[in-house]
């Protein structure tokens, strides 16, 4: 492993604590910063919760939990760190305020990373006196199950920035991309809701209902998506049939601008997902915590079958 750095975290929620006890798992010290203290209290034990789910013995859940100190002392959390990254809410403001506090506390040669979905890293970044230091992370949820970092560049981030943000990732087991154009949603959930815009589509317009959208797609090509590419897969079959059958199928796709009725009327009506028991499909409690660990056991799973 490359030299141990200090990572600073600015977030100990769902994402915060993924990204960092990917970090202790291989001998970085981690600080992770929250303004609130039932965050920090909690943080330990969901580390080690999250590090059995991975499949680690207790001496190596101890060796990675104890590099890992929770504050509530920004300037602690980030006055000798080497990277900091961002993990607050998706709220443009709020991810700009840390970053000004931050600037002047760090260190010159901090690196500092924003993990976001979709708000452009540019936006986030624009107020700092030196950009070239900073750029965008997006960690997959959750952060220490899905190997995919996004790393994204600004018009304003230096090479070498980006060089030792793809080093310092791969050094944790994880599989940087470099994103070279900042553009909302990057490339993965750009994407992703491109999927779910026609799915959602067949659902509105009577094709099918949403459970037979989900059987299409986890018994068919959903099955090879993990090792097989959707431009591997056109190269595969051949651009010609690709060609061919955009010809017959692209002018019939949905193609709206906005968000779908159909999903603005469900918000509406408080069917939230999961959360709220129904949504595209109606949820127990049960049948939600059966989805969630189907989930985190089949990633770990394949994750196990990749690495052969």
């Amino acid at each position: 492993m490359a030299t141990a750095q200090r990572i600073a975290v600015l977030g100990a929620g769902l994402m915060g604590h993924g990204i960092a006890l990917s970090f202790a798992r291989f001998g970085h010290r981690v600080q992770v910063y929250d303004t609130f203290p039932e965050s920090l209290a909690t943080l330990d034990e969901r580390v080690r919760a999250s590090l059995a789910a991975l499949g680690l013995g207790p001496t190596d859940r101890d060796h990675a939990a104890i590099r890992i100190t929770g504050t509530q002392d920004l300037q602690a959390c980030v006055s000798r760190a080497d990277v900091v990254f961002e993990a607050a809410p998706e709220k443009l403001e709020l991810k700009q305020q840390l970053f000004a506090a931050i600037e002047p506390l760090a260190p010159g040669h901090a690196i500092f990373a924003s993990n976001t979905s979709v708000i452009p890293i540019t936006n986030v970044m624009s107020l700092l006196r030196d950009k070239s230091r900073a750029l965008g992370t997006h960690w997959w949820n959750p952060p220490h199950l899905i190997p995919l970092v996004e790393v994204i560049r600004t018009q304003w981030t230096s090479e070498q920035a980006i060089a030792a943000m793809l080093a310092l990732l791969t050094g944790v087991g994880k599989s940087p991309v470099r994103v070279e154009k900042d553009v909302p949603g990057f490339i993965g959930n750009r994407l992703q809701h491109a999927l779910w815009r026609e799915a959602i589509s067949l659902v509105e317009n009577g094709v099918c209902d949403a459970e037979a959208v989900d059987s299409v797609i986890k018994a068919s090509f959903g099955r090879r998506l993990a090792v097989l590419g959707p431009l591997e897969n056109a190269d595969l079959v051949g651009t010609d049939l690709t060609l061919d059958i955009h010809n017959t199928i692209l002018a019939d796709l949905e193609s709206r601008r906005g968000p779908s009725p159909y999903l603005e009327q469900l918000v509406a009506d408080g069917k939230l997902g999961m959360k709220s028991g129904q949504g595209f499909r109606t949820w127990s409690q049960t049948s939600a915590d059966t989805v969630r660990r189907r989930v985190s056991s089949h990633l770990r799973k394949l994750d196990a079958i990749l690495d052969d």
